[in-house]
């Protein structure tokens, strides 16, 4: 097994402090949103094979990935590691999102690549072919948008705003069915006249700022998106509060936001964003329409099922990643990880043992396919897979 050297980016909606601390290091100022594990190629993992010669993940497997991946895994998903995991640390709202399922993401892909869209061009929606399913843990409690709550409470939260220029999307709400009201609404949203939009959204968020209470979450978006018309969709949409070891699964279609905590996130290896407000970044508002699933669901807080080994699994109805947790006590017996697929192991509390590393908060390794592994000491250990 190999321990993990990582990047860690810089986006604006990063928080200055949640990483730093928990890395144990001071920190620079500046923000500090996302640390990557995995061999995705905009920020691979390094590691060390020999004296001195670090290398990206990426090339690692690229150099044998029956043996790093191991079979069934390259059969299954191709020779790259399909999943991409994440500390995750917002101290301001990331941008209001949606993903595509695996078939609209191949037709995207595929359609802009004939069209010679520049994979880089500030308009192009579909970077690869593949989904991007993902699953978020808190590590502290986390606040976020995921899924559209029934029009009726959307509704309720506009009207109680007494802000005139919102009565049409009232209206609209409670004169449609669900489906229907949902699609008007946003579209209506998305596509209104942006200097009318602006001033609905400076006065939403004034009113929503007096009324305080389950309002406050839209004066704090607008505080850092003021006049965008994300803030008046993220009324759309159910609001959540994680507390530490609960989660979010965000499936294709599902519009979502995270606003604020830090947590462990993991992904299929992909780069398809559509976005639907909350960015000074291109809305495709055509294909998004086409993407976003329409349906007022439950968010589904996930809680880890425990297991006699000690594993708590965070059950999906993905096969790119699997995600479990383990609190390990003093003590107590090493524990077997060996398995036919590969392995990223995350230390996110105390100072547990993985093999012959002793891992720190922010720690992490890469285990290969088939490579004996136990784990033993004291802390959280969190294990991302796959299921081959």
């Amino acid at each position: 097994m190999d321990r993990l050297s990582n990047t860690v980016r810089p986006y604006a909606w990063g928080s200055t402090t949640a990483i730093p601390e928990l890395l144990g290091v001071a920190p620079t100022g500046e923000p500090q949103a996302e640390m990557w594990m995995g061999a995705h190629p905009g920020a691979p993992s390094r590691l060390t094979r020999t004296a001195g010669a670090e290398q990206p993940l990426t090339d690692i497997i690229a150099a044998d990935p029956e043996r790093e991946l191991g079979p069934a895994t390259v059969e299954k998903f191709g020779p790259r590691l399909p999943f991409l995991l994440k500390l995750l640390a917002a101290g301001a709202p990331l941008s209001l999102q949606v993903h595509p399922d695996l078939t609209q993401a191949k037709k995207g892909y595929e359609d802009e690549e004939r069209r010679s869209v520049p994979i880089d061009a500030p308009h192009r929606t579909y970077k690869d072919a593949n989904h991007k399913p993902e699953l978020i843990c808190a590590l502290t409690p986390f606040e976020g948008l995921c899924g559209f709550r029934r029009p009726t409470e959307a509704a309720e939260a506009m009207a109680a705003l007494g802000v005139d220029s919102l009565k049409p999307y009232v209206d609209l709400l409670g004169a449609h069915p669900e489906e229907a009201a949902l699609r008007e609404v946003l579209t209506a949203i998305l596509t209104a006249d942006p200097a009318e939009m602006a001033e609905t959204v400076t006065e939403a968020a004034a009113a929503a700022e007096r009324l305080g209470g389950a309002h406050a979450p839209y004066a704090r978006i607008a505080h850092h998106f003021p006049g965008d018309p994300g803030v008046i969709a993220a009324m759309l949409l159910n609001h959540v509060q994680l507390q530490p070891g609960e989660a979010l699964f965000l499936g294709a279609g599902v519009p979502h936001a995270y606003l604020g905590g830090l947590g462990v996130e993991i992904m299929a290896n992909s780069d398809n964003v559509l976005r639907c407000g909350l960015t000074p970044k291109h809305i495709d508002v055509p294909e998004l329409l086409g993407i976003v699933r329409f349906e007022a669901t439950d968010p589904g807080i996930l809680r880890p099922e425990a297991s006699p080994s000690g594993e708590e699994l965070y059950e999906t109805p993905v096969d790119e990643f699997r995600l479990s947790r383990y609190d390990l006590s003093p003590g107590a017996a090493p524990v077997d990880l060996t398995s036919s697929a590969p392995q990223i192991l995350l230390c996110t509390a105390g100072t547990p043992r993985v093999g012959t590393l002793d891992l720190a908060p922010g720690g992490s390794v890469f285990v290969p396919s088939d490579e004996s592994v136990e784990v033993s000491g004291t802390g959280t250990l969190f294990r991302a897979t796959v299921v081959a």
